[in-house]
């Protein structure tokens, strides 16, 4: 799960056209101290971000402020599905004719089990996240829904048996590695995932809708007393099963150049693939899947000399491998359950 969070449109809505993609906001040395801190802590107060940058927390509320209003900084709040054993999350790869691409990603970007869609160099194919109730449905989904849309050739589905690394332990800003990826590191497996209940689920979605909201205020909409609300909250917070995070486009932060890699390795090589890709840090997204191509991932860099390097470097040390396909992202139609819409 590369990207999570809420779904705009309706289903089948038709995708209005493409406005002028939001400009990326230019960062000082203060905005990326704030970012910093809610990247850490995604509540923490204005008043110890403040404290802890050395500014006023009126200039930590306008900075943030200014940063969110372009949609490229924003805070995300779900619970993982593949962590929780619900559904079924598939990678797809919708082979387009000529002329089709960009429409079909607009399509694609609308559907509500959509979380992630992109267009990247190679084959004129629109790359999409999918999350379905179950195999039914995603075979709906692919045949009756997606396979009709025009322009549409072919279609190419994985499904992930195991999730390694999200967008939330691409790190950028910490050289401590999150837990997440200490235990892929280690070849070591994730814990139990924790019981949820129904007021666990409305206390997350009050979540996605404002990340920061108050713990009274939490307290109030939920029709709980506010310690039942705290003491729920830290327990989510603990498990890894619930993403609350600041998401900012890597382009922001200064890595413009996102690829995408699968990998087809043998069983006996997986376990120390997963490792090594674990131990780097441009690494944001690493799942395991079916298919001949048993790893996927999606990776970060500054400019294209460090793709390179990334590539040369780490590629050349995984064993076991019969083969490896790296393409750069051109454009994001969707990212964390949101829609983008960039000029054509």
């Amino acid at each position: 799960m590369k990207n999570t969070g809420p779904v705009t449109g309706p289903p089948g809505a038709v995708a209005p056209a493409p406005g002028p993609a939001a400009a990326l906001p230019v960062l000082d040395a203060v905005d990326h101290a704030v970012l910093r801190i809610l990247h850490r802590d995604p509540r923490a107060a204005f008043a110890e971000v403040a404290a802890a940058v050395g500014v006023h927390e009126r200039t930590v509320a306008r900075r943030l402020e200014r940063m969110t209003a372009t949609g490229r900084v924003r805070f995300t709040a779900v619970l993982v599905p593949e962590y929780q054993g619900e559904g079924i999350t598939a990678e797809l790869a919708v082979r387009c004719s000529p002329g089709r691409v960009h429409d079909t990603a607009l399509a694609l970007a609308r559907r509500p089990e959509t979380r992630a869609v992109e267009v990247a160099t190679g084959a004129l194919e629109v790359f999409a996240e999918v999350n379905a109730p179950g195999h039914e449905a995603l075979l709906t989904l692919v045949d009756s829904v997606i396979g009709r849309l025009e322009g549409v050739v072919d279609i190419h589905s994985s499904v992930v048996l195991r999730l390694l690394l999200t967008a939330g332990d691409w790190a950028p800003y910490d050289e401590e590695p999150t837990e997440v990826r200490r235990l892929a590191m280690a070849g070591r497996e994730l814990p139990a995932p924790i019981a949820v209940d129904d007021l666990d689920r409305r206390l997350v979605t009050l979540l996605g809708r404002d990340a920061r909201m108050s713990t009274t205020r939490l307290a109030r909409e939920l029709q709980v007393g506010e310690t039942t609300a705290r003491r729920r909250l830290a327990r989510l917070m603990t498990s890894h099963i619930l993403h609350l995070r600041l998401l900012a486009d890597p382009a922001v932060l200064g890595y413009p150049v996102e690829a995408r890699f699968r990998i087809a390795v043998s069983q006996r090589g997986l376990g120390s693939a997963v490792r090594l890709l674990a131990r780097e840090p441009s690494v944001r997204h690493l799942v395991v899947t079916t298919g001949a191509a048993g790893l996927l991932g999606y990776s970060s860099h500054r400019d294209l000399a460090a793709l390179h390097a990334f590539t040369t470097r780490v590629f050349a040390l995984l064993g076991g491998t019969t083969q490896v396909e790296t393409a750069l992202l051109m454009r994001t139609y969707k990212r964390a359950g949101v829609v983008e819409t960039p000029a054509r």
